[in-house]
């Protein structure tokens, strides 16, 4: 019976348009990180922008928890809402995260690893973006939105294999003569590895979604 009335209940489709949003400034963070690991000079202002998108993004998510407190009907389950955003901006928050670190540490210069870790959090950051407007039709996208998912995962194994091959690249190259260079390294590389482990997590926040809703 609820079920059916909820059926004839129009749904909050803003939620579709905020997630969506939200999208775009984990491709923007993504590619202003990228930004950051080409290193030099424009380090300082590229950390900048990831810190402007993250910003922007946080409203955004309280703008969804707002509307999930003050809406009757939900496109889906108020807690996979809840999930959703919050994973998303987790990753932008890592990403975040990866940019403090960078300030913190003064680092210009960037292992080759790192920069290939960029890459993938580009590339993990536009198939996210390319899934969230499929969630307006859940039902006509489901193969396509399973699939991208299967992506996000492989990239995610990706970034484990750069993660241990930078580590080791890592402990016998900067760190024999600074073993400072080692933990500043390897707080980046984690802090990198991080981000496309919460890409996944948005990943399977949309599969529980469509496992749930189907």
């Amino acid at each position: 019976m609820l079920k059916w009335f909820q059926a004839l209940m129009p749904k909050e489709d803003r939620f579709f348009d905020l997630f969506e949003a939200h999208s775009r400034t984990l491709t923007a963070g993504a590619l202003a990180l990228q930004q950051v690991l080409a290193g030099g000079d424009g380090v300082p202002a590229a950390c900048a922008e990831v810190a402007r998108h993250e910003n922007e993004a946080d409203q955004i998510t309280r703008e969804v928890l707002l509307a999930v407190r003050r809406t009757f009907i939900t496109p889906f389950d108020r807690s996979d809402i809840h999930d959703l955003i919050s994973s998303m901006d987790d990753a932008i928050d890592q990403m975040h995260k990866t940019a403090k670190a960078i300030t913190l540490f003064e680092v210009r210069q960037f292992e080759p690893d790192m920069t290939t870790l960029g890459q993938v959090i580009v590339r993990t950051s536009a198939l996210v973006a390319e899934a969230v407007p499929m969630l307006r039709n859940l039902q006509g996208n489901a193969t396509k939105l399973n699939a991208l998912a299967e992506q996000i995962s492989a990239l995610e194994e990706e970034s484990d294999q750069l993660y241990d091959t930078g580590m080791a690249t890592l402990f016998k190259g900067p760190a024999r003569a600074d073993p400072m260079a080692f933990i500043v390294g390897s707080e980046i590389y984690d802090h990198l590895e991080k981000v496309v482990d919460r890409f996944e997590d948005v990943a399977n926040r949309i599969s529980a979604v469509l496992i749930e809703h189907l």
